[in-house]
């Protein structure tokens, strides 16, 4: 199902669409915002202390936007673009990734509604039963807060990509990833 009409959901004063190939101008800024540098020392989900270097580029979102199966979920308020995360159909889930909110919004609430409705659309138009995310495992206070969302650490870890400056240039050598899960639906049967 597209979800993406001539005129987008409003949800808690928030409009919800898909993005195209015109919003990665705003897009890769939003999401260093959120995670790299000063600017985002602003909000709480700063990897700052961890990673330098870039957390995205033009090209990887633009993967995103257009990959069948993907797409970037936009957030405007007042018409102006405030969030965004990634969405892939991956079977019997979704994954979850790239979220971004604007730092200075960061702490309201506002994540909270959007990673709602991300699950909701996930099943709605993929009938996914569980949304997956790799979180990075140093990201303690993160992990905490996706757990209060519903989502469970599983153990399962995979490397972080050393040496590929497209993820970040690493302050630190004991960083991985690891899988956190959530229950979007009831068991069958």
């Amino acid at each position: 199902m597209d979800t993406d009409t001539a005129t987008p959901p409003v949800r808690g004063g928030l409009v919800y669409r898909d993005a195209v190939a015109e919003d990665v101008p705003v897009l890769v800024p939003l999401i260093e915002s959120a995670y790299r540098g000063d600017a985002s020392r602003a909000g709480w989900t700063t990897e700052a202390d961890i990673l330098g270097g870039q957390r995205t580029d033009p090209e990887g979102v633009l993967a995103v936007v257009t990959t069948p199966g993907s797409r970037m979920l936009l957030v405007e308020r007042d018409g102006e673009t405030v969030a965004c995360c990634q969405l892939e159909h991956r079977g019997d889930a979704a994954y979850f990734g790239m979220f971004a909110v604007r730092p200075g919004l960061q702490g309201a609430g506002l994540g909270r509604e959007i990673i709602a409705e991300a699950e909701r659309r996930a099943v709605a138009d993929w009938g996914v039963r569980e949304m997956h995310m790799t979180v990075i495992t140093v990201r303690e206070e993160l992990i905490a807060w996706y757990e209060r969302r519903g989502y469970r650490r599983t153990g399962k870890l995979s490397p972080f990509p050393y040496g590929d400056e497209r993820f970040g240039i690493p302050q630190r050598d004991d960083l991985a990833f690891e899988l956190l899960v959530k229950d979007l639906a009831p068991p069958l049967g």
